[in-house]
């Protein structure tokens, strides 16, 4: 099952701010919605062009209510998220998933709560500790070359 987690700003809720229209409370009522961090909420879908499908339909909504937004899809990696924008590239088959690993931000878990994302690169297969400050746990994301580094 490939997931999707949408990530608000941290002063808002997104799950109430997503929901409260009707559209997006559509879209979403076929899943059972967690919430992986504080702030996020995640579905899971049958597969990546489903993951892609849902982000596309709520498209609109996401501009306005999201901060973020990972997919995880297990077939390239069971821990770690990929960007919109590589699970995008990866569906349309402009990046092998193979070739995902390359370019990571790391964020910080404090308190279940995503910190300042670290932008690394993976080291002889070794991703990096996180330092910019004292976290319970770290996050990877996968992303694109053009969103290396971009805030």
């Amino acid at each position: 099952m490939t997931r999707v987690c949408l990530v608000g700003p941290t002063d808002s809720n997104i799950r109430a701010e997503l929901l409260a229209y009707e559209t997006a409370r559509s879209a979403l009522r076929p899943y059972d919605i967690a919430e992986p961090f504080q702030n996020a909420i995640a579905v899971e879908t049958v597969s990546l062009g489903a993951a892609m499908s849902l982000l596309n339909d709520l498209d609109w909504y996401l501009a306005r209510v999201s901060k973020t937004v990972f997919v995880q899809e297990p077939s390239i990696s069971e821990s770690e998220w990929l960007s919109r924008d590589l699970a995008r590239a990866v569906r349309r088959s402009e990046v092998e998933p193979e070739a995902t690993d390359a370019y990571l931000m790391v964020y910080g878990l404090e308190e279940g709560t995503l910190v300042e994302p670290m932008y690394v690169t993976r080291r002889d297969g070794e991703i990096p500790a996180y330092d910019l400050r004292e976290v319970d746990e770290t996050v990877v994301v996968r992303v694109t070359e053009s969103e290396f580094g971009s805030p």
